[in-house]
């Protein structure tokens, strides 16, 4: 299992920053490994988002995006003391979820 998110969300101008550093290899499936063969595709297909429980953001990447993506977005309803929620699948499966309050 990957090592947990860093989330920092901020309550600011009646909303909130949300920052999110995930740890994840993020292999194209295009790189080959040092006797010739190729690594196998290995990225996050998938990051939602919620604010108290309330889906808020969902995103579909592909392989292009850089090995430990790091994310940034505006929640403009939030407050400090609410729940923010990061959820990423990757395409084989595996499944990460980290929890941060807004401060």
């Amino acid at each position: 299992m990957a090592d947990p998110m860093r989330i920092r969300a901020l309550a600011k101008d009646g909303g909130a920053d949300v920052r999110v550093l995930m740890a994840h290899e993020m292999e194209t499936g295009q790189r080959k490994d040092s006797s010739g063969k190729l690594v196998p595709a290995w990225h996050i297909t998938q990051v939602t988002a919620a604010l108290n429980d309330k889906p808020v953001l969902t995103a579909y990447w592909g392989p292009a995006v850089s090995k430990n993506p790091y994310l940034q977005f505006k929640i403009k309803s939030a407050k400090a003391g609410d729940k923010i929620t990061i959820t990423w699948v990757d395409n084989k499966g595996e499944k990460r979820t980290d929890e941060a309050q807004v401060k």
